[in-house]
């Protein structure tokens, strides 16, 4: 019996191992992938430096037109940490643009995705953790040194902010992903995804806090969102934690929040992908 328990225990040791190496070698291959484009990375830095001034400066205005110098709850110092972290952040979670899948399935390669001996979501989650690696070495950072050179900006003060920022930052390229491949994996049955990809570009800009904090909005509407919609932990969470617009207690919460979001998107993404798998074998695919 002790010896079946041996084999079985290291049966489970080697395949958690293989899985793992798997994991890193498509996360790494994934950063390899886009330290290429080089030009396209330049120049999408520039841009999101340019929106910078732009969004700050709207920001800004709209606190300095208050009798408190405040707008939602934030400073002129944390809204200035808002936007310009905002702008290295979006290409970090990769808001829009993500259309792989899709154009997999609508031409058919993605059967050869089926055909590995890896889960599909995986896959295409380790690749894009990889993307996002490569994105904070190359994204967030010259927005952030910009916003510092020009503005005043908010600093954390807090020592567990930093830990919880990292985390929450993981947590919503986590989440981003899972949306994405949802809307991409309608192509299974709609394949055209336009639609839907045009509603989630209008959508998710608005709902995630990128064009103005969320805390703008009614209290109530802001909760319903946070509580019943993934949005906010895309974007709006990880930029509160950073300015520190909450309590500990409540900044740790709102990572929570993002966790659960997490194991629901991904949940079902899994789901969305076997229904898929069967409509192909009912489709002869």
């Amino acid at each position: 019996m002790d010896s079946v328990n041996a084999t079985g225990a290291r049966w489970v040791h080697q395949n958690v191992v293989v899985s793992f190496r798997t994991f890193a070698a498509i996360t790494g291959s994934g950063f390899r992938r886009y330290s290429t484009y080089r030009m396209a990375t330049l120049a999408g830095a520039f841009t999101n430096t340019v929106f910078g001034f732009l969004r700050c400066y709207v920001l800004l205005a709209v606190a300095d037109a208050t009798a408190q110098g405040l707008a939602g709850g934030y400073d002129r110092a944390q809204l200035a940490t808002f936007v310009w972290a905002g702008q290295g952040l979006l290409a970090v979670i990769l808001l829009w643009g993500w259309t792989e899948l899709a154009d997999r399935i609508r031409t058919g390669d993605v059967a050869s995705d089926l055909l590995r001996p890896v889960d599909p979501v995986l896959s295409y989650l380790a690749a894009d953790l990889g993307r996002a690696g490569h994105a904070v070495l190359t994204r967030l950072f010259p927005p952030v040194v910009t916003g510092l050179i020009f503005f005043d900006m908010y600093l954390p003060g807090r020592w567990i902010t930093g830990p919880l920022f990292a985390v929450s930052t993981f947590l919503a390229v986590v989440a981003c992903f899972g949306c994405r491949y949802l809307i991409n994996a309608s192509a299974y049955w709609l394949h055209d995804v336009r639609g839907p990809m045009i509603a989630w570009t209008l959508g998710s800009g608005v709902l995630a806090g990128l064009y103005f904090p969320l805390r703008f909005l009614p209290d109530w509407l802001a909760v319903a969102l946070w509580v019943g919609t993934p949005f906010p932990s895309l974007l709006q969470t990880p930029l509160d934690v950073l300015v520190e617009r909450d309590p500990p207690a409540t900044q740790a919460g709102l990572v929570a929040l993002q966790a659960v979001w997490v194991v629901l998107l991904l949940a079902g993404c899994g789901r969305v992908q076997r229904l898929a798998e069967r409509k192909l074998v009912i489709q002869g695919g």
